[in-house]
């Protein structure tokens, strides 16, 4: 997952208009730095909740029926992005309006595509 980020962040760097939309301070570092500390926050990001639906015997793809099983549902869909803040947090502060913003935004696109993956059969439930 980290190649990937790294790889894509590396390509988005030589389209001008990319760059023109990112924070200066974002902008005026490496895309190789920039890449990696997206791909950490990614993957970091995942780590705390997959950890606690572990512990609490949570099985991957399934999900409690219940208010604090909606909530972890909820924090998975957009966890990268409490992840990727703090990993940026080095060269940029990302403001916690855009914070949450980017998670809501994030943790919508991430349930639409849960559930055409479960129409295509790709997963086993929707959400």
């Amino acid at each position: 997952m980290i190649a990937g980020v790294l790889l894509a962040t590396v390509a988005l760097w030589q389209w001008p208009w990319w760059r023109e939309q990112i924070p200066d301070a974002v902008s005026a570092s490496s895309p190789l730095l920039v890449g990696l500390l997206i791909g950490l926050g990614t993957v970091g990001g995942e780590l705390p909740n997959s950890f606690l639906k572990r512990r609490l015997d949570i099985a991957p793809g399934t999900r409690r029926r219940s208010a604090g099983g909606s909530a972890l549902a909820l924090l998975d869909q957009g966890d990268l992005v409490l992840g990727i803040w703090v990993c940026l947090l080095p060269i940029w502060v990302m403001p916690v309006w855009l914070a949450a913003v980017a998670f809501v935004a994030i943790a919508a696109v991430h349930a639409v595509l849960n559930v055409v993956g479960y129409r295509l059969g790709a997963r086993a439930a929707p959400v």
